[in-house]
This record gives C-alpha cells, structure tokens and sequence, in this order.
C-alpha cells in the first residue's frame, strides 16, 4: 500500500487544504503528468468533492509519495498543462 507524506508548508499557506485532503485528493486523482525535472503534477478530488492541484515527489522503491504542494482550486496554469482547460 502506498505511504502519502504531506509538507506542513501547504496548511499553512492554505489552511482550507488540510492533510487529509491532500491524502484523499492524491487518492482520487483524475489527471496527472511527470515535468521534466522529475516532480509529479496532478489534480484530484477530495473528500470534500474539491478539485486540488498537487505537486508530488514520487519514489518508487519505497511506494512513497510526498506532496510538497497543494491548493484549491488548480490553477488556469495547472489545468492547462494537464490538458483539462476551464
């Protein structure tokens, strides 16, 4: 089973996205890409039925995921370079 790890910065800087939320979006992803610098984006829904934009390390030895980022909604941006435009 996959371990999901959370960064404290993301409640902080968006105290509407707690850590339970980021760990039920990662698991209702509904798009998600690998950027050539390694780092994952996705966007999933979470308990609450919110679209959260997300922004992950993954590795894969481990089955570790750790989200470094994340925020709703996803922004135009985010959309965009996952092919889901507004």
């Amino acid at each position: 089973m996959s371990t999901i790890g959370v960064h404290p910065r993301i409640a902080q800087r968006h105290p509407e996205v707690t850590p339970d939320d980021v760990a039920a979006a990662m698991r209702g992803m509904i798009s998600y890409r690998q950027r050539p610098t390694g780092e994952w984006l996705a966007v999933g829904l979470d308990g609450k039925g919110r679209l959260v934009e997300l922004v992950y390390q993954y590795d894969e030895e481990d089955d570790f995921f750790f989200v470094f980022h994340g925020m709703t909604p996803p922004s135009g941006k985010t959309l965009r370079e996952l092919g889901l435009e507004r």
